[in-house]
């Protein structure tokens, strides 16, 4: 089973038994707040991007990438040789270097806004870096009524469970309805995080089998 826009909202419309005008209108936002709780529950593999830059000499920030959305690395990248930064809270790059004419090899970075990291010490010379992190993927209310996304090609059940969960808030059904949709969808994303954040990055030759107590 995957879902495009189209057959999601179908299927949306179909469980909750309405097509009421103002729900109906509102199923592009109930679908992106659905994405948005699985995103933050969840750390999918197919978030993380590489990208490759330079920090310039003199500056302490560098620009994050336009759909940044969480730090995983960040590396300095001198005779092909990687040394990885350590991120830190702002403030203690502001302790550790509160001079910031004293210049180096970085060695700190944090996050100083949404759109840039700041780096201590501030950089003596231009560094190439690499930047290995996390995305938030276009919605699939963004896109073509045929389009489909990695939550809705791989992880239908969450991605339906979640937007019945938010569908029934909005047409204010009864708790007990909520909390039947809301136990689904916990229970789908629990299966997501055995999967991305459990089989996808273990090998079990290694670690053998996920091990998961009985419930």
């Amino acid at each position: 089973m995957s879902f495009t826009k189209t057959t999601l909202k179908t299927a949306i419309q179909d469980y909750l038994e309405s097509s009421e005008t103002t729900f109906v209108n509102n199923l592009d936002n109930i679908i992106k707040s659905a994405e948005d709780r699985i995103f933050e529950f969840v750390q999918l593999p197919e978030q993380r991007k590489n990208v490759t830059g330079t920090l310039s000499s003199g500056s302490r920030f560098l620009a994050t990438p336009s759909d940044f959305f969480a730090p995983m690395s960040l590396a300095v990248i001198s005779n092909n040789v990687y040394t990885y930064l350590d991120l830190k809270h702002a403030s203690f790059l502001k302790e550790y270097s509160p001079d910031t004419t004293v210049t180096g090899t970085p060695k700190y970075y944090a996050v100083f806004s949404d759109d840039s990291f700041t780096i201590t010490p501030v950089p003596n010379a231009n560094f190439s870096i690499e930047l290995h992190y996390l995305f938030k993927p276009n919605s699939l209310a963004d896109g073509s009524d045929s389009g489909q996304t990695t939550l809705s090609k791989d992880y239908p059940d969450a991605l339906l469970s979640g937007c019945l969960a938010e569908g029934a808030i909005f047409l204010k059904e009864s708790p007990d309805v909520i909390a039947t949709f809301e136990t689904r969808f916990k229970e789908a994303v629990a299966r997501m995080k055995n999967l991305s954040e459990g089989r996808k990055v273990k090998d079990e030759y290694r670690y053998d089998s996920l091990r998961i107590g009985v419930s």
